[in-house]
Parts: structure tokens; C-alpha cells; sequence
């Protein structure tokens, strides 16, 4: 927001330079962005008068001119400006006037003594571009007709005036003014803060009315007020117009430039209608959905429902704290109008300015809040000001207002020592309710609690922390002494971080690449992980993007896509895991978080060798898997593994990975048509649960001394029906061998024409071994004769030949 210096010292004058108090505002969170005078710097120039206006003798567009700039001689200065003319009272660049540099230069335009096809020249008459207060006229800066003559023109023009330009954070609606700044400035600098202006109301001198009906509570508060008979050729005054174009807005006609002035000055959007051009009554409405209105700005829009409006009986005439409508606008020529000043709720005007690529200072106010009990001052301000130098009649104010819904200034309690722990200061009591009395929040003394209720303007004020923010920020942030923050050592177990890192770095051993990825997913992408184990996925309820619209529920549908991209960028060997939270549950109550590892691996196990370029298979992908499982449970054979039944897993090519009868996870290869869904070729996946491989990890393994007395190998191959799972033969032989089988593994599988079609061998190696004494034949033979007769009787698996 840009600020006036000159209109901020008529409302508060501190002693202190216009950088000092953008020092002061920038360390109580009105940061400074920029400070500027409103012209670049230039001397020499003064009032001058026109006294004589002849044609040059052989330049048909130059006029000699007998200039008056307050000294004893008057100047003769030759001038092209076409409106130059007998009476004027112009800029005058004095020999030896320096003047802003052009364009692209860096150098100051001195002014000589010269010759104008060869009549001599001693200055010139300067138009607005040429002293940096360009008023868009194509010639002279025309001075008032009172401007005294010889009076150097920046201190005329007030050129040497200051532009704040002032950062405010969304918070600080209240700010967005010259009276909310100027609030500021004076309880930073201890100084007296009222009304620089008489806030009585103009007396009313007719009883005209306008209608209002109000049909929403997105409206609590609604003036208008009518103001007729007005002379609209009257121009603004000058320090109206002064103070409107030191912060870089044009002034237009009187009607355009109070309510801007308004505006400016103490934040409240107003908007004038033409009454001779409202039908019927004013309605504070919701717009119909497919309404049309043409905007100030000939912006043609249509309307979807949800925008709050002014109407009148013939259609809508304004949106709502935004813009208003051409049909209503007022003209030079306009007679008779009707003011508004109301207050719309935030929510009512929030977004609505950039749906249809919007931004106004009103939009710009509303959407942070303006102060609900500001509409009736600055209506009589705007109103007082029509009446004065526009001649305007008042007419009788309308007000509707639903109280009920305007905010609540609700108290806040604040614990003293809350203060002082945020702080790490303590501040007297007093001194703190001094500094929130000064910001107009009231305070009862509670004893060691402190009774607040923040003022209409301040909605930002809501919870304890707010008002030590306040305290801090006027007691002021440099006064706080520096110091360490206090630091409690807290040595917490940190073996299950150091087991993770492991974990990672036995994949990355692996050739795998760490990825991070959205907890968010394609809702698309999860249609195809659907499974009678996972419930419907959690949508959020304002997501991203359509494409990260539900939590995932594997951490394969985020980092897939990943995958995805980087086949799309011709890397053909993917090899990526990730941990993070997988999410169970469609609704928030029943919502379970499971941290997760997940593994993908696309494309040839080692391309650069020549003697190794197999594509991927599921055992290269259980290497993986077995790579982070504790080294112990794997020759323990507690680690086992199943037959998957996940849908979006190869049936043939997938297994449920088994720890002690738990299941760990999954491991296989993505379903085909999964894959060809996602356009992936053989994808080899893999998913566990974290916490519990951690927690296997972090379990005490039994140390027992190694056996004195020799192992024993025994081989057995059985003729089994094919569809027995290997697993299931080997659970069996465990059971029934007790303690003294060490060790049992496959190593082979046959099937053939020499075999029943619905047939295979299956070879087993069984370690036998005593701790206590040496192992007899004949105690061997009996374990391998029961385990023959157990696969027989339970399996049909018969001992083959």
C-alpha cells in the first residue's frame, strides 16, 4: 500500500524523518518496501506568469513569451507548448535550473541562455513530464490561477513529499489506510491519535430516500445515502487531487475522487451510484446463476450463483465489494447519486475478484476484513465532502443492518506468565497494559490474567498469542535482550533410526535409488490396487490437483508414476524404494497410518555386463527383499514365504513374505494388466511393513555354542502333485523333525515327459546334527523313515525311484 507522508503528518506528526518512520513500521511488521519522493530531484524551477504571447517572427509553432518569475526583470522565453497562452501561470526553468534526466540518460538537462531560430531564450516553460509530475497534457503544466509567482515549484507542488510503500501482511486489514497507519505511528511514538477532520454529519436538506432491501446475512451492515443536485463541473480541490496523485491515482471528477479519497483515507471501499439510473429498489442479493453484468471496466462477466451483488429491479448493477456495474455509473453529467458504505463478511468476497481475473482496492480490503463499525464514518466524510465543494443536497440516510451476524469482539484471556515464557522477558504489569490500552483493546486487571477484548478494526486478535505478539511488537522486538534458547539434552534410543539407515543402505548395496514422493495419489491410479484387503481410498477435500485427489494406499501408486517418468526419459533400468505412510481407512475416525518400504525394479539385472544382461526375475527381486531381513531369521528358517492372493500381483509370480507365521509383506511381479494400464513393461514390486522389520532388527538373538559333533546330509526326493506349495512340504518336514534338523533346503525341481503331467520331484537336503553326542544311523533313519511315511499318509508325495 502506498502512503502519503504529508497526509500521514496530518494525522499524527512524530519528529522523526520519513525514513525513521518507515524503520518504525517495518519493525512492527509493516515492512518498507520502497521510499520514494513523489519527482525526481530538480532545482531552478519556479511560478511563473505569462504576461505577453507573440508569434515567433520565422517559426510558425514557436511563441516568444514575457515570462514573470518574481524578480525585478521579467524573462523572455521562447515556447512550442500549443497552450501557451496570455495569463497563464506555468513552471519556469531558470538559467542554471537542472532538470531529471530523459530517458536512458544519467545526467541532469541543464538549462542555458540560448537563441530559438535566432530569438534569445533565457529558460523555459516546463510541462509536467519535464518535472517528473507528468498530468498527461500534451504541453504546460497549467498552474492554479492563486499559485504565487516566483515560488519554487517543489515547494508548491509539495514535489519533495515522500511515498511510503508499505508491505501489509494479510492479518493487518486495518492497516490498509491512512488512518490505520497513522493509529500505528502514534502509539509507536506516544503521540495522540484522533479524527484530523470535523466528523460531524452534513444537516440534511431534503428527504429523499433510496430504498434497500437486504436478503442475506453475508451483508450485515448496509448504508446509502442520497446526494442531489450536484455540480458536476466542479472541480476537486487541489489537496485532494495533491494527496490522490502522490499515490499514483489520477483524479477524474469530484464524485470519483472522494470516494477514492475515502477510501485511502480511512479504508472503507464506498461506491457511488447515478439514482436517476437505479430502477426500483436496491437488493443486497446472491446472484442467480447465468446472470450477466457489465462491469466499470466494459468487462462483460456471468455469473455462477455463489457472488454476493447489488441489484436493482431491472437486473444486477454492482459485485459486491469489487466493482460496480457500467449501467449505474456515474458521469461529469451525473445530477443526482446515492452513496454506499457498507460491511460484507470476508468469506462473501474471498476469491470472488480473481474468478473473473479481478483485483480493486475494494476486493483488495474486504477479503481481509474491514472494520464493521467504519461504514457510517465514512459516509458522512464522503457525503460532508459532496455537500461542500460540490453543492450537493443530503438526503435522508438508509440503513439495514442484522446485528446478529456482524463479528464478536470476544474476550481473550491472557496468563501473565504466557507473556513472559514466549517472550523470555519479563515486562511490568503495567507497562503491558499500557501498550494494549494505546491499541484500543480493553483490558481488565485479573490478577496474574489479564481480561482483553480487541477493538472492531483488529479481527486478527483471537488467542492469547496474538496479544503477546502485540506486546512484543510495541514494546519493541530490539529491546528484548538476545539469548540462547534453553536446551534440555534428551538422549532418546536412536538404534531403530540407525537400523533404517541399514535397511536403505543394504538396498542402495542392491543397486536401488532412494525416492520421495507425495503421500497423495491419482484416485485413477488406486482403481487399480483395489483389493478386498484395502479400503476405499481417503479423498481429501481440497487437494492439490486432480491427479493427488486420495491418500495412496500402497506406496506403489506414487512411486510408480515415478517410475513411469523415468522410462519416458529413456532410462530402461529402474531401480527405486522408498519408506513412508501408506493409508488404510476411507474415513478420518477409522483412518490407519502404516509406515512402509516399498521396492520397484524395471528392466535388465546388469546391462553394462555382457555375460549378465538376464532381464529381472523374482528371485533377483527376493534378493532384495532378503538383503533387509535380519541375516539371523534367514538361517533360522523363520522367514518364509507364500502364495500371494493380491489382485494386482502376477498369481504365478508373487508371494506373501512370512516372518514366524506373520505376515511382513509382499513381494512379485505387477499384474500384466496393471502394468499395461500405466504403460510399464515387467515390473518386479515389493512392499513391508517398517515398524515390524525394524522391530525384527532390534530383537536379541540367542547365542548358543556351535555343536562339537558332525552334521549329517540326507537327501530325499519326493513325486508330489504339482499344486502343493514347496513351503507347505517344508513347514511339514520341520514339524515332524524336531530339534535335530538344522538346515533343510530345495535343490531340485523336476517335471517332464517321464513324470505324470500333473507331477513334479521335488529334491530336499536335510541337515541333521546332535548338539550332545554323535548322531546314530539308525536315529537318522527313523527321522527320515517318519518324514516318508508322514509326506506319503498326509501329501500322497511318494518316495520317487
Amino acid at each position: 500500500m502506498k502512503l502519503s507522508e504529508k497526509w500521514l503528518r496530518e494525522w499524527v506528526n512524530p519528529a522523526l524523518t520519513a525514513e525513521q518512520i518507515g524503520e518504525q513500521l517495518t519493525m512492527v511488521g509493516l515492512e518498507l518496501d520502497d521510499l520514494t519522493k513523489v519527482a525526481k530531484d530538480f532545482s531552478g524551477v519556479v511560478v511563473g506568469e505569462v504576461l505577453t504571447c507573440e508569434q515567433h517572427p520565422d517559426a510558425d509553432k514557436l511563441k516568444v513569451t514575457t515570462v514573470n518569475v518574481g524578480t525585478s526583470e521579467n524573462l523572455q522565453i521562447v515556447c512550442g507548448a500549443p497552450n501557451v497562452a496570455v495569463g497563464v501561470k506555468v513552471p519556469v526553468a531558470l538559467v542554471g535550473a537542472k532538470l531529471p534526466p530523459a530517458d536512458g540518460d544519467d545526467k541532469p538537462f541543464a538549462i542555458k541562455k540560448g537563441k530559438l531560430r535566432g530569438v534569445e531564450s533565457n529558460g523555459m516553460l516546463c510541462g509536467g513530464s519535464e518535472i517528473d509530475c507528468d498530468d498527461g497534457v500534451d504541453g504546460l503544466l497549467i498552474l492554479p490561477s492563486d499559485a504565487p509567482v516566483g515560488t519554487d515549484v517543489r515547494d508548491y507542488l509539495e514535489l519533495d513529499n515522500h511515498v511510503l510503500d508499505i508491505s501489509i501482511t494479510p492479518n493487518r486489514g486495518d492497516c490498509f489506510s491512512v488512518r490505520g497507519i497513522a493509529r500505528e505511528v502514534a502509539v509507536l511514538n506516544g503521540l495522540p491519535f484522533a479524527l484530523p477532520f470535523d466528523a460531524i454529519k452534513s444537516p440534511v436538506a431534503t428527504d429523499q430516500t433510496q430504498a434497500v432491501s437486504v436478503s442475506t446475512s453475508d451483508c450485515p451492515r448496509y448504508y446509502v445515502q442520497v446526494v442531489s443536485d450536484l455540480d458536476g463541473t466542479t472541480p476537486s480541490p487541489d489537496w485532494l487531487k495533491k494527496s490522490l496523485t502522490a499515490l499514483g491515482v489520477k483524479p477524474r471528477n469530484l464524485l470519483v475522487d472522494v470516494t477514492n479519497f475515502v477510501l485511502f483515507e480511512l479504508g472503507q471501499p464506498l461506491h457511488a451510484f447515478d439514482k436517476d439510473k437505479i430502477v426500483g429498489t436496491i437488493q443486497i442479493r446472491h446472484a442467480k446463476q447465468g446472470e450477466t453484468l457489465q462491469l466499470l471496466n466494459e468487462q462483460n462477466i456471468s455469473l455462477q450463483g455463489d457472488e454476493l451483488v447489488i441489484a436493482d429491479d431491472a437486473g444486477v448493477i454492482a459485485l459486491a465489494g469489487i466493482m460496480g456495474g457500467l449501467r449505474t455509473a456515474v458521469t461529469d453529467d451525473t445530477k443526482n447519486v446515492v452513496i454506499e458504505s457498507a460491511f460484507f463478511k470476508q468469506l462473501a468476497i474471498a476469491g470472488k475478484a480473481r474468478r473473473f481475473g479481478l483485483h480493486t482496492d475494494a476486493s483488495q480490503r474486504f477479503e481481509r476484513g474491514v472494520d464493521f463499525e467504519l461504514p457510517k464514518l465514512a459516509l458522512d466524510r464522503a457525503v460532508s465532502l459532496l455537500a461542500q465543494f460540490g453543492n450537493g443536497k443530503v438526503g435522508q440516510i438508509t440503513l439495514v443492518e442484522n446485528v446478529d451476524e456482524l463479528p464478536k469482539r470476544n474476550s481473550v484471556t491472557l496468563p501473565l506468565s504466557q507473556v513472559t515464557a514466549l517472550l523470555g522477558i519479563e515486562i511490568d504489569k503495567q507497562k503491558i497494559i499500557d501498550i494494549l490500552k494505546s491499541l484500543n483493546i480493553s483490558v481488565a486487571d485479573n490478577g496474574d490474567n489479564l481480561i482483553c477484548t480487541p477493538p472492531s478494526h483488529r479481527f486478527d486478535i483471537n488467542i492469547p498469542e496474538d496479544l503477546v505478539e502485540e506486546i512484543a511488537r510495541i514494546y519493541g522486538y530490539n529491546n528484548i535482550e538476545n539469548r540462547l534458547p534453553a536446551f534440555h539434552s534428551n538422549l532418546f534410543d536412536n538404534k531403530a533410526q540407525n537400523t533404517l539407515h541399514d535397511v536403505k543402505m543394504a538396498l542402495v548395496n542392491q543397486g536401488y535409488y532412494e525416492a520421495v514422493s507425495f503421500s497423495f495419489s491419482d484416485d485413477k491410479i488406486e482403481q487399480l490396487f483395489n483389493s478386498e484387503n484395502l479400503a476405499t481410498p481417503l479423498a481429501l477435500a481440497n487437494p492439490i490437483s486432480s491427479d493427488l485427489a486420495v491418500m495412496r494406499r500402497t506406496l506403489l501408486s506414487s512411486l510408480l508414476p515415478c517410475v513411469v517418468y523415468n522410462i519416458n526419459r529413456q532410462q530402461n533400468r529402474v531401480r527405486l524404494f522408498e519408506t513412508g505412510l501408506r493409508f488404510d481407512g476411507s474415513e478420518i475416525a477409522n483412518l490407519k497410518q502404516v509406515e512402509s518400504l516399498a521396492i520397484v525394479a524395471v528392466g535388465e539385472q546388469n546391462p553394462e555386463q555382457p555375460f549378465n544382461k538376464n532381464a529381472t526375475d523374482f528371485y533377483d527381486l527376493k534378493s532384495a527383499v532378503e538383503s533387509v531381513l535380519p541375516r539371523a531369521l534367514l538361517a533360522s528358517q523363520a522367514v518364509q514365504y507364500e502364495r500371494s492372493q493380491q489382485p494386482f500381483l502376477h498369481p504365478g509370480q508373487s508371494a506373501d513374505v512370512m516372518v514366524n507365521g506373520t505376515t511382513l509383506g509382499w513381494l512379485g511381479q505387477l499384474h500384466p494388466q496393471v502394468a499395461k494400464a500405466l504403460d510399464l513393461p515387467t515390473t518386479w514390486v515389493a512392499q513391508l511393513d517398517l515398524q515390524p522389520l525394524i522391530d525384527l532388527h532390534q530383537d536379541q538373538t540367542n547365542v548358543v555354542s556351535p555343536s562339537k559333533f558332525p552334521q549329517v546330509r540326507r537327501d530325499i526326493a519326493v513325486l508330489a502333485d504339482k499344486n502343493i506349495d514347496v513351503q507347505t512340504l517344508s513347514n511339514a518336514i520341520i514339524k515332524l523333525s524336531g530339534d535335530l534338523l538344522k538346515d533343510i533346503w530345495l535343490f531340485d525341481v523336476y517335471q517332464g515327459e517321464k513324470l505324470p503331467a500333473d507331477k513334479r520331484s521335488l529334491a530336499f537336503a536335510l541337515v541333521w546334527q546332535d548338539n550332545q553326542a554323535t548322531l546314530a544311523d539308525d536315529v537318522i533313519n527313523q527321522k527320515m523313515q517318519a518324514i516318508i511315511d508322514m509326506l506319503a499318509n498326509d501329501y500322497q508325495a511318494t518316495l520317487r525311484d
